[in-house]
This record gives structure tokens, sequence and C-alpha cells, in this order.
């Protein structure tokens, strides 16, 4: 690969939506960081550029990859909707392949992340900033955001890939991959330098999407809590020691959200919790992808909103078509595994003046705002969704009764599958509120997880418990929690529930699984286990190979 200087401008330009409207060509006899950067304007809108692809790059193909490979959301058939070329099924059931979408644009936006973030930060560490009024320090902090956010794309694509073409300039063609080894160091020491020039959070500050040093510090634990699975060595010990220092504040101010909704709610970028966010605004930048994957087509009068949807993914179910909750698996169910008492588990409704209640659209959609009707199966009736995968139509015509019903990814109707609303939705009069919840990237209740399974695996079944349970207290009233997590109850399964209830639809339960070495090995609905180690890891898409024949397959990929 040769990443040349203008090509990479049109990537740029391609991905931030520049439109050029003074087309005078204006020629020099060399480029230098002078020549673009003028103003301190100028520094920051080639700072966000990487940025913005950061915002892309942790939702769409990357999301989808993490959560529907595993065994909380699907995309099912419904009717003639939603087959798309069998890609669904192939991602349900680790059957994909090296030509498909998701694991091209994954491997393309990674390398593209990368690409952008060093061309910045190579100009910015040549200009003189005190020629655009800022400082020495200004330009430590932006220089090593961007350094951050390098090892925050090889970090993602570690663990997607394995190891990945380390650039440390855009120069060079077809660089091969690196080793796991190689990779993960790369990303320690980027991250290790980072760190003491990045600037630390006061409390009460708002987060608007810059990298501070909890944010590096976090990375880093991730990278050392994925070790094994990375690389083969366990660094669960240095995980602990930099998750211990972040709660203790040595890396800023946080504390967790004392609300059930703070750290996804209208108001996220306010929540003490929050370490990374990617913003959000009506009408800029919003973080608005989830709307037409999840909600039905009517679903917007229920919200009192306006425009449509595509009707796609859900919940897996926690049910069979007979009501009775399956048994068969301790993964998957992921609904009933929400207490009736957990606040989030109540249907989501807009109360006015910013405030909502629950997470699910479950039941019957009828709300003060509006009814949603069925278009498909049930036209002109109230849309119901429901917890299971069946084709209740077809009984008494292709089948006798309910139980003979077989419920698969081909399976689906218009209802089927409760649907997430972790992204709060308003209603018209309210509209200036749309879109105004941050996409958290980071937050600190996942370094106290992290810090728990850590006492976990050390044998510390007490502390990881009482870790766990203070984030948990939150969910319900008055912190009444019914099921607390227990030491003497406390396994791999709990630990896995946990994560799954916590950070539901977050894009990271594939990496949990894989961590606890049950990609491979375990069932869930519709889903049997491959015991397929390769599996654990995405193929090196096909483009990608043609592109650059330095690069080498991953194992068990033809």
């Amino acid at each position: 690969m040769k990443i040349k200087t203008y090509s990479l401008l049109l990537i740029i330009l391609l991905f931030s939506g520049v439109a050029c409207t003074d087309l005078e060509e204006v020629w020099y006899d060399a480029v230098v960081p002078e020549t673009f950067f003028k103003t301190e304007q100028d520094v920051k809108a080639a700072l966000y550029r990487s940025f913005t692809h950061a915002r892309w790059y942790v939702q769409e193909d990357r999301w989808q990859l993490q959560e529907m490979t595993a065994d909380q959301f699907a995309i099912t058939t419904k009717g003639p909707h939603w087959y798309n070329g069998g890609e669904n099924y192939r991602y349900h059931y680790h059957q994909w392949t090296v030509n498909d979408g998701w694991i091209w644009g994954t491997w393309r936006g990674t390398l593209m992340g990368v690409a952008l973030a060093l061309d910045t930060k190579q100009d910015l560490e040549k200009l003189d900033y005190t020629t655009v009024g800022l400082t020495d320090q200004d330009k430590a902090a932006h220089v090593m955001q961007l350094q951050t956010l390098i090892a925050y794309f090889y970090l993602r694509g570690l663990d997607y890939f394995g190891g990945l073409p380390i650039f440390t300039s855009n120069e060079g063609e077809n660089i091969p991959r690196s080793t796991d080894k190689e990779t993960f160091d790369h990303i320690e020491n980027l991250l290790l330098e980072a760190i003491p020039s990045l600037p630390k959070k006061v409390a009460g500050e708002k987060e608007e999407g810059a990298i501070r040093q909890a944010g590096a510090a976090t990375m880093l634990a991730q990278l050392y809590f994925n070790a094994e699975s990375y690389i083969g060595e366990s660094k669960f010990a240095e995980c602990a020691t930099v998750c211990q220092d972040i709660i203790d504040g040595k890396y800023g101010d946080y504390t967790l959200d004392p609300t059930w909704n703070g750290v996804h709610g209208f108001y996220n970028n306010e929540s003490p919790e929050v370490i990374w966010s990617a913003p959000s605004e009506f009408n800029k930048l919003q973080y608005d992808w989830m709307w037409n994957r999840f909600y039905h087509y009517e679903t917007f009068k229920y919200f009192g909103l306006d425009g449509g949807a595509w009707n796609g993914h859900h919940l897996q179910p926690s049910r069979k078509p007979t009501g009775e909750l399956y048994t068969e698996f301790k993964l998957g169910n992921p609904y009933e595994k929400f207490n009736d008492a957990d606040l989030r588990k109540k249907p989501y409704l807009y109360k006015g003046g910013g405030k909502y209640e629950g997470m699910f659209l479950v039941g019957d959609q009828i709300s003060p705002y509006g009814t949603s009707y069925g278009t498909q199966e049930y036209k002109d009736e109230v849309i119901s969704f429901v917890d299971m995968v069946a084709t209740f139509k077809r009984v008494g015509t292709d089948y006798p009764d309910v139980a003979s019903l077989p419920s698969t990814m081909a399976n689906g109707e218009e209802n089927t599958g409760v649907r997430l609303v972790k992204v709060p939705m308003p209603n018209l009069a309210d509209e200036s509120l749309r879109w105004s919840a941050d996409n958290t990237i980071l937050r600190l209740a996942e370094v106290y997880y992290m810090l728990a399974e850590c006492k976990f695996r050390a044998g510390d079944k007490e502390s990881a418990a009482s870790l766990i349970n203070s984030v948990r207290a939150r969910y319900f009233e008055e912190g009444n929690d019914p099921d607390p997590v227990s030491a003497a109850y406390l396994d791999k399964y709990r630990f896995l529930d946990e994560w799954g209830v916590e950070f539901l639809a977050e894009g990271r339960r594939r990496t949990d699984l894989i961590r606890w070495n049950m990609f491979t090995t375990e069932n869930w609905w519709d889903h049997e286990a491959s015991n397929s180690d390769h599996l654990r890891r995405f193929p090196v898409p096909q483009d990608a190979l043609s592109g650059n024949n330095a690069l080498i397959q991953n194992p068990g990929y033809n």
C-alpha cells in the first residue's frame, strides 16, 4: 500500500462532505504545513477530520460485526424483506466469506482511520503553533490525541483481524502485515507515550469529543484486558492496575452516573461517567444510524415523530413460539436477562421536557402520541412487538398449531422481536432534542467491569461482585436490586450476563464472548457452536488481498 498526499486529500474530502465552490487553481512549488494552516481554525479543522472518521467508524459495519455475530441481536427475514442474499444469515451462523461487505468496510475503515490521523499528525508536528496563536502545550495535546486515535484504530483492527500493516509514515508500497505481538506492542507504545501529554478532565467539564488522559488509559486497559485473545499472554494484572488508577482519579475526575439513563440520555455530554464520546446534534453529525435499522415502518407514530424506518434489527428471542423461555442454552435471551424491576425494562415512553422511561419497544405500540399499525402480515392491525420469532400468521394454513412453528432466521414477521431504544427519541414538540444524545464510546462503568473481571480471575469474587453491584444499583428504585451479584453464584455465565445487560448494543459483545472462549464453543438461539477457533478472527478481505500482494490471509480461510 502506498498512500500519497493527493489521494489522501481526496479521501478526506470525500468523507468530510466538503464541497468546492472556488475552483480557481493555486499552485505551490512546495507543500508545507504553513501552506494550509494559517489560523487556529485551520488546525482544528484538520484535527476534526480524523475525529469525524472515528465517529463514523464506531457505527455501522464495525457494530454489525460485533453484535450480529453474537448472541443478542438478529436481522431475521420478515416476509419478503431482509434476506439480503443470505448475508445476514452468514454472520449469524458464522459462515462469512472473504467477500462480505461488513468485513471489507471494517478493514478499509480501520486503515483509512490510521492514514487520516497519521497524515494530520505529521503535518501538525512540523507546524510552528505560535504562528497560528497556539502554544506548544496545545500542539502536544493535538498531536497526542491523533496518536491515540491511531492506537484506537489499530486496537480495533487487532481485535477484528489480528496483526495489521504498521504505518509510521504515509509512504511505502505493499506493506505486509505485522505479527499480532508486533501490532500489540505498537498500540501499547503509542498509548503509553500519549497519556502524559493529554489533558485531564476536571470535574464538571462536559465531554465534547476530545480524547483526554482517561480515554487513552481506558484503551490501554482494553488492550491488556483482551491480551490472551490477541497474543496468548495474560495481562489481567496490568489491566487491573490501570483500571484502579482510572477509578482513583489519576487520569482525571470521573464518577459513575447516579441516574439510570444519564450515560445515553439527551444530555449525556454532562454525564460524569462518560470518558470519550462522539458528539451528536440535530442536523449536525447525527447519531442516528440505528433509527432505520431497528424500528418498524410506522414506529415514528408511536414516538410522535416523522419519517419511517426499515424494520430490520431486533433482539434475539428469549421465548419459543409457544411462549416458553428458552432453557436449552445459557447465552442469549437478552430481553429476559433484565430483571423485571429494572427501570430499563419498561416500555420506552417519552414524557416531555427531555424526560423518558424505559429502553424497549415491546407489546402493543400505542402511546399518547399515536399508534403504529402493521403494513405487511398485520396490515391495519396494531403492531405488538413480541419476544419470539415465528410466522404466527401461517398457523391454520401452513402449520396446524403454534407448537409446530419453526423459529429460525428465516421465520420473522413484521412484529418480530423486541426493539431497543438505547438512544432516546423525543416527540415533534421537542424535536430540537432529536439526536442530541452523543454516542458514548468509553465510559467509567466499563472500567469497573474490567476491574471486576480481573478480580474474579484472580480469585477475589467478593470484590468483583461489589464492583458490579455498585453499577447495578442505579437501575432499581432507591437502589433496591432484587438480584444483586453474589460471590457464591458468580460464574462465567453470570459475568457474561452482566456484560450483556450493562452494555447491550454498545458494539462489544463478540469481543466479550471471545475473551471467555464462548464465541465458537457455545450455542444460542438458532446458532450451533462451530468449535472452529479460526472464526475468532475475520478474514483479510479479498479486495485487500487483491490490492496488496504482500498481505497474508488469516489461517482457516481459503
